[in-house]
Order: C-alpha cells, then structure tokens, then sequence
C-alpha cells in the first residue's frame, strides 16, 4: 500500500466535503479515518416549465452551501482553523453568468436568478439528435450518443433559442466547477465535468475545434474556448490560493483553505466507495439517487454501445472511466407510487413515523416476506419498466417511456408495496441490463458499490443483488458521495499522496448481499427477460 506524503493523526485535521444534489445541498464534516463529526443540509428549489424545462438558482445554491458548511462544522464542534481541504460535486448541470459573474435568465421566465439548466432538462432533445446524426467522431467518446443531459446540446439550445443571453455569457460553468470557481476565483475546470459532459477529450488534453464548428458552436473554438474552460485539471487538485477572503468569510472556514477541483455529484459517489476491497477496476459503482448512474474504471479504453465513455481521468486520475445509469431512478419510484390510490394513505403514515414513503414500503415488504429473498413472490405477474425520463444506458434512448404490466384494479396498501417491489425490481434489471452490455464489450465487474438515498435499506440492497445477479456492497460511510467529496479536499490539502491513496484508506465495505442462487436466481432471470421484452415491444408501439 503507498503511504501517505504525511502521517497526520486524524485529530490534526479535518476535511470537508460538499454535494449539490437535485434537491438540496449538503456538506460533511470528515476526520482522516474517513469518520463523518457532523453533516447539514439545506434545500434548494427546482423551476419548472412546459417544454421538459427545469431551472435553478446558482445564487440560491451557494447561499445553501455556506449555509451547510457553517451548520455542519458548528454541529462537529471543532475549530475551522483545523479544516485543511475543501472538496465540491454537484450535479452535472449548466450555469450561465454573464460580466462580473451575474446571473443571466435561461429560459422564458427571463429571471436572471435562474441561470442554472438542470441536468434533467430535455429542452435540447433536438439539438441532440441533429448533432448525434452528424456522427462526429468525439461522440465515440460517449458511448456513440450524445444526450440531451449533456452541455453542447444545451448550449446549441441556448445559441439558438436566447442568442441574447449566449451572446452575453461570460462563462459556460458545469456546478461543480462554479462553486470552485466562487470559493477561489480559479476559472479552471475538472477533467470529470468537461470530459464526461462537454466532449473534452482528457486523453489528447484538447478541445476538438472541429466538432464546435460542425455542431453550430464555431464561436466557442473561435475564442479558443475561453468560455468553458481553457486551463483542465484532474480532481483533486488544489485550485488558486485556496478559499478567497470572501467565499472563507461566507463559508466560516478560514482564508487559503485548500480547496480541490471538484467531481460530478455521482463520480463523487464511486470515489466514496470503489476504493475497497480489489479496488476500482473490480468494482461497479453504483449510486442509487434521483437518477442513478453507474461507474466502471478500467486501465484501458473500452468503447460499449450506449454507455458513456470511455473518459480518460474522469474520476480516478490515470483510470479510463465507463458511465451508465438509468436517467430516472429514485424519481421513478416517487412517479410510480404517485399513480397509485393507496399513496396519499401510505404518504401521511410514512410522515407519521417520520420517514420517507420508500422506507415504508420497504419495511412492509420485508415483513410481507419470509426473507429479504423472497421479494419476487409479492410481485407474481406485476412487471415495471421505470423509464419514465427515457434510457440512459445501454440504449441512450431520451424517447423511452415507462411500462406498467399486470395491474389490476386493487387499490389497498398490499398492492401498493407490490407495485414498489416492482419498481425496484425494474430498476435492478436496468443495472443488469447496463452490467451485460459492459461485460459483452469487454468490461466485466466483480461487485457492485452501492450509495445514494435511494439504496440505503437493507431489502432495497438485497433485491437488486438478485435482481442484477452481482454481489452488492454497502460501506461502512453513511455518506459516501459527501466521502468522496471531503477525499478530494484530503487530496488538495496533501495529506494524502493521491485519490487512490486516499479512497483505499478512507473506504471501507460493512456488508455484501450476495446473489440468493437456485429458484430465487431463476425467476428473477425470468422476469428480467419479460423486462426486456417489454422494452422491446414499447419501441416497436411508440409510433403507433
């Protein structure tokens, strides 16, 4: 094992970690064992308009942050002197300022506020699937699809729906490098946000001008990509001076603190988590969130249809990364519920208890059954296809919709949970479907990672081990997309020698839920060939 460039005792220092999510902003307070003192939250808002549009505030999200990192590093009781790193991930989504860094509107509400698109924006589908019918050659780098989560196609949106506001853009961020940017006036990007939504190529470290100026984006070639990043930097490292006078004030940490170039809010979650056992190249991580997203690192490049990637030092620096997921997943179990008669009921008895609608569900699931292996016994001929935002992976199909077969007319809380044990069963034949897709290209995985929201109970974790048929792992962090991001403070700081120094030392697994073999492994085979079918024969329907 590498040792660390120093031997701090883990009551020297502190780190922090901050994640952006969809719906709130979080940040963690770390030692070096890899041990969360404290975390604080605080929620964000969502705008949404016709059109596919959803909008935020990047005003709003770093008053958030401050707010979080404040509240945390109070709650953990120690001294912010003593916070040497300072790690961001956020969700992959585009944020728009114009001179002096305001914000400039981005759709049709004309409110400068809101400058942020939303990752899950689909304003751009068509922008899309012109530049994916052009077939440029950097799309090989996306697994042969671009999608209209990613930021040229937004941006194309943008230069041709708001040319105003295109025009007057000063800087075209991705989240997380406008928060390293606020917390330290560095302009530079991480390798993670540019190569896996921009089409940087991180390997040959260079803009591909060419593609710009087919896709309609000349401008951004022409002025040699000041706009959207001209100095790239892999993870971790320490941008500028460290925090400003200003953004230490607001954050309530002290001037200078190392602050790293940040992750992609799912990335963060592998860096949390592939670390342990044989390492990243063995394990499949998985983050089980609104969306989810799966992360595959090889040594080698490895091209899989409809699998994003291969990106060259997108979360591990020298590790080619593959990048699947499904475009909703926590989101289409809430969508799924929301359907049901019984979800008002179910709703106000979970806020009774004090927890959320899944975890009910999944307590009464697992009561329902003799063992947390047995969940396909309350789903007999009730099936799910959770698309409802559309494939990301294997298929990058943003036109896929959800299927729903074999619902009667029950409306009590027993079908209610056997609708949800479908859902998660869909969600796990997605992450097998995404799982074979890599193997038969060549990139097998020993072991899935679990994180995320969505994944953290104990029937939720051994339903997808049987339905995706791979080992799940759960961690010994509570929070590893927050671990991951204080890594990266770790790393900036230099308190560790590098990411994979610091992922094998602060990772560690708490449990596995292995695969239930014989009657248990064959029906799950059998429906996720039903799931498959169902997919199959929505696309042949979507015209009719």
């Amino acid at each position: 094992m590498t040792e660390p460039s120093t031997t701090p005792q883990a009551g020297d220092h502190h780190v922090v970690g901050v994640d952006v999510g969809t719906g709130s902003a979080r940040a963690g307070v770390f030692d070096l064992t890899g041990r969360m003192l404290a975390s604080a939250k605080r929620d964000i808002t969502l705008f949404r308009e016709a059109g596919a549009m959803v909008e935020q505030s990047s005003t709003e999200i770093w008053a958030a942050v401050c707010g979080a990192v404040r509240e945390a590093v109070s709650e953990a009781g120690i001294d912010p002197a003593s916070v040497a790193g300072l790690g961001f991930d956020a969700t992959c989504s585009l944020v728009v300022l114009g001179d002096g860094g305001r914000p400039l509107a981005v759709g049709p509400s004309e409110d400068p506020q809101r400058n942020i698109i939303v990752w899950m924006d689909h304003r751009a589908v068509g922008q899309a699937e012109r530049i994916n019918a052009m077939g440029h050659e950097v799309l090989r780098y996306v697994g042969g699809r671009i999608s209209p989560e990613m930021e040229t196609p937004k941006l194309l949106w943008l230069k041709e729906n708001r040319p105003h506001v295109f025009d007057a853009a000063w800087q075209f961020f991705d989240l997380a490098d406008f928060l390293t940017w606020q917390a330290t006036g560095d302009l530079s990007r991480s390798t993670c946000t540019v190569t896996c939504k921009w089409t940087y190529l991180a390997h040959e470290k260079r803009w591909d001008a060419g593609y710009f100026e087919e896709i309609g984006l000349g401008i951004l070639a022409e002025e040699n990509f000041a706009r959207i990043g001209q100095s790239i930097v892999e993870p971790g490292s320490a941008l500028g001076r460290g925090l400003t006078e200003a953004a230490a004030a607001e954050l309530g940490l002290t001037p200078g603190t190392a602050v790293a170039a940040g992750l992609i809010d799912a990335h963060a979650g592998g860096l949390g988590t592939v670390g342990i056992g044989d390492g990243p190249q063995a394990n499949l991580a998985y983050v089980f969130g609104t969306s989810s997203c799966t992360m595959t690192s090889t040594s080698k490049p490895a091209f899989v249809p409809g699998v994003w990637g291969p990106y060259y030092s997108a979360m591990v620096p020298g590790l080619w990364l593959n990048e699947g997921g499904q475009s909703a997943a926590g989101a289409a179990i809430d969508q799924l519920l929301s359907l049901h008669p019984a979800a008002p009921e179910a709703s106000a008895l979970a806020k009774m208890h004090g927890i959320g609608l899944p975890v009910l569900l999944s307590n009464m699931a697992a009561e329902k059954t003799g063992s947390l292996a047995d969940a396909a016994d309350l789903v007999t001929g009730l099936h799910v296809v959770p698309e409802f935002l559309g494939n990301r992976a294997p298929f990058a199909d943003p036109h896929a919709r959800a299927v729903i077969a074999g619902l009667g007319m029950e409306k009590d809380m027993d079908n209610l949970v056997s609708l949800y044990v479908a859902g998660l069963c869909g969600i796990g034949y997605g992450l097998r479907q995404i799982i074979e897709t890599q193997s038969d290209a060549g990139v097998p995985v020993d072991s899935v990672v679990v994180s995320g929201g969505a994944s953290q109970h104990d029937f939720v974790r051994q339903l997808l081990a049987d339905a995706c048929g791979k080992p799940v792992i759960a961690t010994h962090a509570q929070e590893p997309v927050l671990l991951g991001a204080a890594i990266l403070g770790a790393v900036s700081a230099g308190l560790f020698t590098d990411l994979i120094d610091a992922m094998s030392r602060l990772s560690s697994s708490e449990k596995t839920y292995a695969p239930t073999p014989g009657d248990t492994s064959r029906r799950h085979t059998e429906r996720y060939q039903g799931f498959k079918a169902l997919q199959s024969l929505a696309r042949q329907l979507r015209d009719c």
